[in-house]
């Protein structure tokens, strides 16, 4: 067994203009309506992506219990948040899009364009699982991919997040960083074409060399909930990509980071440094916790080789019931036994009662 675990991705950051607005449009279309977390404080430890200065911020992790990830809804508290300058297109360097569980792609698809326009007509991915485009009130996009597995049944056809799409300059590289650093090792498909027959995203009519990663069934305390991922890497071939994030800081309006939750921190700092992705950011170099709001933990990051933002997570208190003061210390349990599913139930029926 390796001295450390990734059980899988804990959640992606989204940067936005409006928090509050961000998370209803999020809890209304695609029902992420338990807060696990929420945090209103000074960002001061990541100092390297926000041109060196602390910033106050006010932030959530939010999940869906069906299954998957969950969103980091991020705003800056006083300064302006700075808008990518141009239109994301398909093959653009760093998180394009967002994968989004779903469990039946044509029903949700008839009852969700009966209300937003922004979504395209399903298709299949190269490897054949059935999906479609859609894109939130600030231009993110998001791959609505289908998933048939279920964590907690609350009669939704949505999950959470189950990967993401990454722009990238050079395949192979890309490809041997998300399989030796991150465990993506299984290759799913390795085509070229286009990227999409109908999503309205720019570029996406023009040829890219696409590769879909899974890995092995993940293993932790969260990894039922979470679930399987892929990671879907775009190298376009007809045009030259932009940086989203060139010139603008972390925590900025668009995917900011795909976060992954793991424990034995010390041990993958250890192995991300032999590989050639030491950490950037270290939030406990001595061992010491980090606090935010409610939970608590350690929390890095590395870069992939295009400088797209990998956070590691391992998480030392969860909170179920705070009223109550019923927290869940992690550090006392095995870290590869699965959570019982009475406690996100738990935090289900609390999260939704404090919800404003």
């Amino acid at each position: 067994m390796k001295s450390f675990n990734i059980s899988g991705i804990q959640q992606v950051g989204v940067g936005t203009v409006d928090f509050r607005k961000s998370w209803n449009w999020y809890i209304e279309m695609f029902g992420t309506d338990v807060r696990i977390l929420e945090d209103d404080t000074v960002a001061e430890r990541m100092l390297p992506y926000t041109g060196g200065q602390p910033h106050k911020r006010h932030a959530c992790i939010a999940v869906n219990l069906q299954g998957g990830g969950g969103f980091e809804i991020w705003q800056y508290s006083v300064r302006k948040p700075t808008p990518c300058p141009f239109t994301i297109s398909a093959g653009d360097l760093g998180i394009f899009a967002a994968k989004l569980k779903c469990r039946d792609v044509d029903a949700f698809h008839a009852q969700i364009s009966a209300k937003w326009n922004d979504c395209s007509k399903p298709e299949l991915l190269p490897d054949g699982t059935k999906c479609f485009y859609l894109k939130d009130l600030y231009g993110n996009w998001f791959q609505i991919l289908e998933d048939k597995s279920v964590f907690i049944d609350q009669k939704k056809l949505t999950g959470g997040m189950i990967g993401v799409v990454v722009g990238v300059t050079d395949m192979d590289a890309s490809v041997r960083f998300y399989s030796e650093v991150l465990g993506y090792t299984i290759k799913k498909c390795d085509s070229v074409g286009v990227f999409s027959t109908n999503a309205s995203m720019p570029q996406a009519d023009k040829q890219c060399r696409r590769v879909i990663l899974a890995s092995e069934r993940r293993h932790g305390a969260f990894a039922d909930l979470f679930g399987d991922s892929t990671i879907e890497l775009v190298q376009a071939l007809e045009h030259t990509p932009r940086k989203i994030y060139e010139g603008r800081f972390w925590g900025d309006p668009g995917f900011i980071q795909v976060c992954f939750d793991v424990t034995g921190m010390d041990a993958l700092k250890r192995f991300c440094a032999e590989k050639g992705h030491p950490f950037t950011v270290d939030s406990c170099p001595d061992g010491e916790r980090f606090d935010m709001g409610d939970a608590s933990g350690r929390f890095a990051y590395i870069e992939d080789p295009d400088g797209t933002l990998i956070e590691l997570v391992e998480t030392s208190k969860v909170p179920v019931v705070k009223k109550l003061g019923w927290f869940i210390d992690m550090n006392k349990r095995d870290p590869y036994k699965p959570l019982p599913k009475f406690l996100f139930r738990m935090m289900g029926i609390v999260s939704k009662e404090t919800i404003k």
